[in-house]
């Protein structure tokens, strides 16, 4: 695969499965106590956290499927089962409840020096979605060319996340709860075709192999 196709497919499939964009909301909720100098620390914290988490399974989460003993085909298999249920959900308003529910057990607890690293960097941004999808995508590299445009897709993602966090109120007044909630359903329907195909390549790969 080329690098610009598989950073595109890279880009779709993060960008989809992270969604930055649906994390807004929940970003204001969590940290509906901060100031905005508060909350733009929180931020970043919450990003870094997650770029190391997602950076570390793009570059030796094949070694740990090995320890392991799963094949690739068969985590393609799975992970694309996963981002299914992920897109299922985000087409039926369910991951914005769980995720909203997630916040409010943090805020309930009085935890705000904690919330970056959770609910925020784990399980929001670099849930096992996220991962499924980092480890995906790399598996499919056969070159420090390919994986660094994995690599690159990946902080370049997580980059807008930080942007997303920092314009939340606005993009919340922008966007509105039916906006929202329209995007979010057009990026389940984009993220299950996605899933699908990762799915195929899997029961493919099994079958040739």
């Amino acid at each position: 695969m080329l690098p610009f196709d598989m950073m595109l497919n890279a880009f779709a499939t993060l960008f989809v499965t992270i969604d930055p964009i649906g994390l807004a909301p929940i970003f204001l909720a969590v940290t509906s106590e901060a100031t905005k100098q508060e909350r733009i620390q929180i931020g970043i914290r919450s990003v870094v956290v997650a770029a190391g988490i997602l950076l570390t399974f793009a570059l030796v989460g094949q070694v740990i499927l090995s320890v392991l003993g799963i094949s690739l085909p068969a985590f393609r298999i799975a992970g694309g089962i996963l981002l299914f249920v992920i897109a299922f959900e985000m087409v039926f308003e369910k991951r914005k409840e769980r995720k909203s529910k997630s916040a409010e057990r943090v805020m309930s607890d009085d935890e705000m020096h904690n919330i970056a690293v959770f609910p925020l960097a784990i399980p929001l941004i670099s849930g096992p979605g996220a991962i499924s999808a980092v480890l995906l995508l790399s598996s499919q590299t056969s070159n420090w060319v390919e994986m660094g445009s994995v690599l690159f897709v990946v902080a370049f993602v997580l980059s807008l996340v930080l942007f997303t966090f920092v314009v939340s109120g606005w993009v919340e007044k922008m966007l509105g709860d039916n906006g929202r909630n329209i995007l979010t359903r057009l990026l389940g329907v984009l993220l299950a075709a996605l899933s699908v195909q990762f799915i195929a390549d899997g029961v493919k790969a099994l079958i040739v192999g």
